[in-house]
């Protein structure tokens, strides 16, 4: 059998044995949620409740200030003890509503089924998925029905569900396929359905053979919808990757999928669109992988959105020593936390905690020119040159250069032999170049 990949990319180890195998628990309801107003690309959201209101699960708490926005609601019931600045998953402090759980999980009124798809339109399919606040759930968070609301003039005519999970150690999404896939195929359905597509693809990687033939299966009555088996490869579920993988279509350079006629979503996002159909019920939970070598017991866990990081490990048994690291999200793209009292958001597709030895930072010695970053690279970038011109303050060269097409894999960083923090550097170029150009627009 022919597995479909992309030029580059690299072969970091699994570590997926530890959960993959796990079912999906429901992990113990918290008595405390910090909900952040901000867990997406874009606006952040405005309170729309105050401290002392009682607010049951589902109940809208934050309002969407924008259209790159997303709202939020409440994953408890319970009181709003405050609204308060909170540790940010992505660094600093983001406004966020504390609430104490009374315990009884009291479910909004507004909560209710949507009604049949095929009686749903198209607009009405979009706004229930803005109203439900589904973010991109692998972990990107940009608001999916802004994505699903492309210019008239960028014609779209495939949608793509990322089921590759190439990130080490998480295994969320395998198990999400292999135990609800009726909701993805029902979730990829509505939102062909949203933007009026016939073609939909579901691309698995090959080290998931159960989540391939189950995802088929699943599908097998739908002609328009293909299960693609993908090459193991990192980072094989990156946009423009996927849909090489899956259509042989490139994305230009400045690009995005939708100037080639893609939309692409994880398997997460789709069975959450499914369940905001079915039962109304917006994104106030989602699966999360604890994992690594520091935590007692790996699990997949269905968790609040709201939990701390120390709650969640604590239903895992506890850590394994002094934690030297915690990492929201998986090894490569994941971000490094600073505390464990740091929240679990939408994006929270992975909890992974490292030993002090695994945490050690290698020292970078001299480049010694072998190119294997530029061999790698999956968006044919040359990382050395950006990473010098940042690292000289050459903001303007590393723009010529192509920073801004980094998708941020960390690829060059875990290739590199002299282990130069190459994507590091890459990343301030781009904060700078953005930056720029926003002030000046």
């Amino acid at each position: 059998m022919n597995f479909l990949t992309f030029k580059g990319g690299i072969h970091p180890p699994e570590f997926k044995e530890a959960t993959e195998h796990l079912a999906i628990e429901k992990a113990i309801d918290p008595s405390v949620v910090a909900i952040p107003l901000q867990q997406h690309i874009g606006a952040p959201c405005e309170a729309i409740v105050k401290a002392g209101d009682r607010v049951l699960v589902g109940q809208k708490i934050g309002e969407a200030k924008g259209f790159v926005s997303s709202p939020v609601h409440s994953s408890v019931s319970g009181e709003v003890k405050s609204i308060s600045m909170m540790p940010s998953v992505t660094g600093g402090e983001v406004l966020s509503v504390v609430i104490e759980s009374d315990g009884q999980n009291e479910v909004d009124p507004s909560v209710k089924p949507k009604g049949k798809l095929e009686n749903l339109k198209p607009a009405e399919i979009i706004e229930i998925i803005k109203e439900a606040g589904i973010v991109g759930m692998g972990g990107a968070t940009f608001p999916t029905h802004v994505k699903l609301s492309p210019p008239p003039e960028k014609k779209i005519d495939t949608i793509i569900l990322n089921g590759a999970e190439c990130e080490p150690y998480l295994t969320a999404d395998h198990r999400l396929m292999l135990e609800k896939p009726e909701d993805v195929v029902f979730g990829l359905i509505a939102l062909m359905k949203a933007v009026g597509v016939e073609k939909g693809y579901i691309g698995i990687e090959n080290n998931k053979p159960d989540a391939i033939e189950t995802m088929k299966k699943a599908a097998s009555s739908y002609s328009n919808i293909e299960v693609v088996a993908l090459y193991t490869k990192y980072p094989q579920g990156a946009e423009k990757q996927l849909i090489y993988a899956c259509t042989k279509r490139e994305v230009p350079s400045g690009g995005l999928p939708m100037d080639v006629g893609v939309i692409v979503n994880n398997v997460g996002t789709a069975a959450q669109v499914a369940t905001a159909i079915k039962t109304g019920m917006p994104l106030v939970e989602r699966i999360t992988t604890v994992s690594g070598n520091g935590v007692k017991t790996p699990k997949n866990l269905l968790i609040k959105i709201g939990v701390s990081i120390n709650s969640i490990i604590e239903q895992c048994g506890g850590y394994v020593g002094e934690p030297g690291k915690i990492l929201m999200g998986g090894p490569m793209m994941g971000l490094a936390q600073p505390s464990d009292e740091v929240v679990t958001t939408k994006g929270s597709s992975g909890i992974l905690v490292f030993t002090g030895e695994e945490a050690e930072v290698p020292e970078a010695s001299a480049c010694i020119r072998c190119g294997k970053c530029v061999d790698i690279c999956p968006a044919f970038l040359q990382p050395l040159h950006i990473s010098n011109y940042s690292f000289n303050n050459m903001m303007e060269s590393a723009e010529k250069y192509r920073a801004l097409d980094c998708i941020e894999c960390g690829s060059c960083s875990f290739i590199c032999p002299a282990k130069i923090p190459l994507l590091q550097s890459i990343r301030v170029a781009k904060r700078y170049i953005i930056a720029k150009k926003r002030k000046q627009a």
